[in-house]
């Protein structure tokens, strides 16, 4: 497995475990520096790398009249704005292959939605980019049919790719993890990485949302953990229960240092 390497800082699969984590959505400049003042001294303090996370736009959110974010150019001002503060890599989410030259000269990774895995378009022009990407594993694909994803990226020069897990429809309302399908996408020579909170959420179950599972977020992560990870992946709130988007299976700052604490631990025994 090639490790993928972060803007010259560090890189994801080299043996050291990386937390990718931050709120689902940008919902404002606050939110944001918050989250990231807290994640940042926690992780430092841990020994473990950060990246930053926080969409723009949930371009998939279930209602139409959902929130969906402050937009490209705001909310990519936040981004950088908690980049140049904190001197950490940051990652959002890329729903159209046009914003992608855009979005790649504000930040230092791109994320492929679950539901876009198989967005050729998308896929290339992403890794046209140079940027590395970390692609979400749909909740409707084996984890061994990822490797059209990769291959697609790859397709445009680009080997820094990574795959991450956030749970299989199992049914109507319903996520399982099957923690097998780490073990087979790390077998594509790739660095895994585990969506602990989306894993949890239970799609489209409040009706007009989404609901979740925020307390299956601490035993998921170490299972995930002791199977094998490069990276764990979490939504961060100070306010889950208030987030604009995926509060339900969101964390708080007491639970993102417990469900980060037991993940590194578990992940350096091995």
């Amino acid at each position: 497995m090639k490790p993928v390497e972060i803007k010259n800082r560090f890189s994801i699969g080299d043996g050291k475990l990386a937390v990718i984590a931050g709120p689902c959505m940008a919902e404002s400049l606050d939110v944001c520096l918050r989250t990231a003042e807290f994640l940042v001294k926690l992780c430092s303090e841990l020994g473990v790398n950060y990246v930053f996370k926080a969409s723009y736009d949930k371009a998939n959110r279930t209602s139409a009249g959902s929130r969906r974010g402050p937009g490209i150019q705001e909310g990519l001002g936040f981004l950088r704005a908690v980049a140049e503060r904190f001197n950490v890599p940051v990652i959002t989410d890329v729903h159209e292959s046009g914003d992608v030259p855009t979005v790649a000269q504000a930040v230092d990774m791109l994320q492929i939605p679950a539901f876009l895995c198989r967005q050729t378009d998308l896929l290339v022009a992403a890794g046209r980019t140079g940027l590395p990407v970390n692609i979400k594993k749909g909740q409707f694909m084996a984890p061994e049919d990822m490797k059209g994803a990769v291959e697609k990226v790859r397709s445009a020069g680009n080997d820094k790719v990574m795959l991450c897990e956030r749970g299989t429809s199992f049914g109507y309302h319903n996520l399982v993890v099957d923690m097998r399908g780490l073990i087979a996408m790390r077998g594509l020579g790739v660095p895994v990485v585990f969506d602990a909170t989306h894993s949890v959420q239970i799609p489209s179950g409040n009706g007009g949302c989404s609901g979740g599972r925020r307390d299956l977020v601490y035993p998921l992560a170490g299972a995930a953990a002791a199977v094998g990870i490069d990276a764990l992946f979490c939504e961060v709130h100070p306010d889950p229960d208030n987030a604009f988007s995926d509060g339900p299976n969101s964390l708080d700052f007491e639970l993102a240092r417990r469900v980060i604490t037991r993940t590194k631990a578990i992940h350096d025994l091995d």
